[in-house]
Formats: structure tokens, C-alpha cells, sequence
């Protein structure tokens, strides 16, 4: 552990403001120490961890725009190039009034080793803006985007860096970017973004991939234990296309989901989100109210204001799909007095430090994000593949695809696990598995 020490100490050192970058900096580079001890002289030589945690790029700009009253604003757009050891730079682009530096590097730092796991060949980045979408029109939207895109195209590209959708940006806005981004650079490069519509280049699947792709893995974790999702109950938060994709998929599938969250309370519905619940979910969305009590409104449900659903309600499964750092170490043992045996991380980082090594620490088995949530991104790489070739995959090939793909990343992370002999560790065996492949092609690559 002494050069894993030295380099979380030095990234401290050099990041003293990043407390999320340094959290996510810690948890992986703890749980990567079999692998580290094992290679340390050829790691420490190549200077492989000081790389990893260094940022090949931090693009920071200005972003003005005007409202529909004719009066000018200015945002910060970010886009943050993180690792490109194993193809183009892959990551969602984020529109939300607390996005910050800290914030992209930690997602750009998690998604280089999700984008690993898929097997697919893409590098790790992730970019937006402090620019708040609730409550704008789409002339507004369109004028931001416009602007935002004006200073990033130069800086993407199919081969290069591509980005997708993510919290605030969703199909309207891809192709609001899209549009901008065409028109600068005079060229149909329709692999240059995913999450398109698919009317020009967008993948079937692609809304609902991240939430499908959460429960494929949650099957491969409950078949180990010869259970299945049948009969189970779920508490999920949010309610965008994250939750809605889970809900859709659990209820296919025989589960019940009993919560959903947003910024104003939660929600308890004992007869289960599922059939026109699901569908009201994308309404919710496109009011642009950010409110989780219109679902109680309409299906006259209980609403807690003000509050999480974690360790407030119990189930078998809890699903967190909504943003970084929501389950507190209150929380973690709050679930575990409660007896919630399983955590399926769907949004990513949705667990702090603290909390996380509180409930392994008690039984609860824990699917780390950068492995769960995967599904969306390999979607996306499936996305690219069919604009490189020109193709159109049915949604039932694209569905397939993804299935094999979530399966693939649960069968790396206990290869990972049985080649240093360790137990059924889930976040371990993920860092484990998506560090060996990106250092391996570091390796291959030479020090540049």
C-alpha cells in the first residue's frame, strides 16, 4: 500500500478543493492494492497510478447565451479528457446548476474504468455546464446548447472524444448539439455524439439502456445466490430515464418497484410502479417541474417531503439512480437496522466512502456503480458502432447485445476476484478488473 499512499497523499496535495475527485481517487485505488503489490516495481517504473489519476486534458470555457427576454447570461462549460488508453474519450456531457470541476473529474476519473468493464473500446471523459435546463424554454435550451457547442466541437470528434447525454441533457438537446455542431464543422459526423434520435443515427434501447442494463446485472448477482428478481421489491430514487428504464425492466421482469425520489420528497407506492406508472414517469420528465409529488398526485400515493426513501422503507433491493453521494453514513445504518440485504448502485457514486465500508461491513452486498450502471455507455459504444457501419439494429438485437454485455462485466469481476483469491467483493473485483485492462494497454503504449 506505501505508492498507492504516496499517490492519494500527492493527488490530495495537488486537489485540495475536489472532495468528491479525492473520494472516488481513494475508493479505487484502495481496492486495486492485490493487483499493485503484485506489479508494484513495473507500475512505480512507468509511473502507471500518477498517470491514471492525472487528467490527460481540462477544458474549461465560457458560455454565453440569451433568454427569451432578450437578456444575456454567461455559464462555464467543462469537458474533461481523462484517459484515452483503450479508444476515443467516452462520457456524458451534465446540465446542472451545481456541476463544477470537481464534479466532471471524479465522473470523467469513474467512467475511464466503467467503459474498461464493457470491453468496448472507449476511454474515460465526461463534460457540461453549470447551466440549469428546469424551467427554460426549448429557445433557450437550443441558445445554450448553440453556444456551448460553438466552443466544444473543436475540441471532439468521432475518433477522438464523444460525448453523450447525461443529468439536464437528454434527446432534445443531443440534437440541439448535434445540429450546432454540423453546421460548424460542415460534416455529417453522426458518430461524433450518441443518445441521437433515431431519425438521425440514435440507437433503439438507447432512453431506457442504463436502467435495463442495472437490472441485467442485478439477474447475474441474484442467480449466484439462486435467486431471481420475481417477488422482490425495490426502492429506487429519481425519476428520469435512469429510474425509469430500471422500473420498466423490474416490472417485466416480476418485481415490484414501491419508491421513486426527486428533489422534493419521495414517494411510497405499495402497488408497484409498473405499467401506465412507468409511462406517467417520462411525462414527469418533460414538465421540466422536477417534482416527484405530481406522481402521488395522480395515483394518489403516499409522499414524504423533504426526505430519501433509504432506511425509511424497506425492500430487498435498493436502487439508487439519482446522483453522487445520496446514501449517508446515517443511512448506511439506518438500511442495515432495517435488514436491506442488497445495494445495486445505478447512479454514479451514489454511496460515500464512510457508508459504503459501513455496510460491507455488515453483510450488505453492494454492486458497485462503475459495474451496474454500464449498460448506458455500452449502449452508446453499440450506438457508434451501427453510425461506423451505417447500420440500424432491431431493438431486440441492440436488447441482446446488452444483455451479453452486462453478463460480460459480471464474469470479469469474479475472474478478477478468483485470480487473487479473493471473496464474492463486488466493488473490489470491479476497480480490479477495469484497472488491469487500462494499465495494460498504458503499458503497451509507453510513457507519453
Amino acid at each position: 500500500m506505501t505508492y498507492i499512499n504516496e499517490v492519494i497523499n500527492a493527488t490530495k496535495d495537488k486537489n485540495p478543493n475536489q472532495p468528491q475527485f479525492l473520494q472516488t481517487i481513494e475508493e479505487v485505488l484502495t481496492s486495486i492494492s492485490p493487483a499493485v503489490e503484485q506489479n508494484e516495481r513495473v507500475l512505480r517504473k512507468n509511473v502507471i497510478l500518477e498517470r491514471l489519476v492525472e487528467p490527460d486534458r481540462q477544458i474549461i470555457f465560457r458560455v454565453p447565451w440569451m433568454d427569451d427576454n432578450g437578456v444575456y447570461h454567461v455559464n462555464t462549460g467543462y469537458r474533461v479528457q481523462f484517459n484515452n488508453a483503450i479508444g476515443p474519450y467516452k462520457g456524458g456531457l451534465r446540465f446542472q446548476k451545481d456541476v463544477n470541476l470537481d464534479t466532471m473529474k471524479f465522473l470523467a476519473f469513474e467512467q475511464t474504468f466503467k467503459n474498461s468493464l464493457t470491453s468496448l473500446p472507449m476511454g474515460g471523459g465526461k463534460g457540461g455546464s453549470d447551466f440549469d435546463p428546469v424551467g427554460k424554454s426549448d429557445d433557450e435550451i437550443m441558445r445554450f446548447c448553440q453556444s456551448f457547442m460553438t466552443e466544444l466541437y473543436r475540441h471532439i470528434g468521432p475518433n477522438m472524444d464523444v460525448p453523450a447525454g447525461d443529468m439536464g441533457v437528454g434527446g432534445r438537446e443531443i440534437g440541439y448539439l448535434f445540429g450546432q455542431y454540423k453546421k460548424i464543422v460542415g460534416d455529417y459526423e453522426n458518430g461524433v455524439l450518441t443518445g441521437k434520435g433515431l431519425s438521425y443515427g440514435g440507437s433503439l434501447i438507447r432512453p431506457e439502456a442504463t436502467g435495463f442494463g442495472a437490472t441485467y446485472f442485478l439477474e447475474e448477482v441474484l442467480s449466484r445466490k439462486g435467486e431471481s428478481i420475481e417477488g422482490k421489491t425495490f426502492c429506487l430514487s429519481g425519476f428520469g430515464n435512469v429510474a425509469w428504464g430500471a422500473a420498466k425492466k423490474i416490472s417485466e421482469l416480476g418485481g415490484k418497484v414501491i419508491t421513486l425520489s426527486g428533489p422534493d420528497g419521495y414517494i411510497l407506492d405499495k402497488d408497484g410502479v409498473s405499467a401506465e406508472k412507468v409511462d406517467y414517469m417520462l411525462e414527469m420528465r418533460a414538465s421540466n417541474r422536477n417534482l416527484v409529488k405530481d406522481y402521488a398526485g395522480k395515483f394518489g400515493c403516499e409522499f414524504v417531503a423533504g426526505a430519501k426513501p433509504w432506511g425509511n422503507v424497506k425492500a430487498d433491493v435498493y436502487m439508487p439512480c439519482a446522483r453522487q453521494n445520496e446514501i449517508l453514513l446515517d443511512d448506511a445504518k439506518k438500511m442495515v437496522a432495517l435488514g436491506v440485504p442488497i445495494l445495486n448502485e445505478v447512479s454514479n457514486m451514489p454511496t460515500t466512502n464512510e457508508a459504503l465500508a459501513y455496510l460491507q461491513a455488515n453483510g450488505v452486498l453492494v454492486a458497485p456503480s462503475k459495474a451496474v450502471n454500464a449498460g448506458g455507455v455500452a449502449t452508446s459504444g453499440l450506438e457508434m458502432s451501427q453510425n461506423s457501419g451505417r447500420l440500424s439494429w432491431s431493438a431486440d438485437e441492440v436488447d441482446r447485445q446488452l444483455r451479453s454485455i452486462m453478463k460480460g462485466i459480471h464474469t470479469q469481476i469474479t475472474d478478477a476476484l478468483d485470480s487473487y483469491g479473493m471473496e464474492y467483493n463486488l466493488v473490489a473485483g470491479a476497480n480490479l478488473a477495469g484497472f488491469k485492462k487500462v494499465a495494460d494497454a498504458m503499458l503497451a503504449q509507453g510513457i507519453y
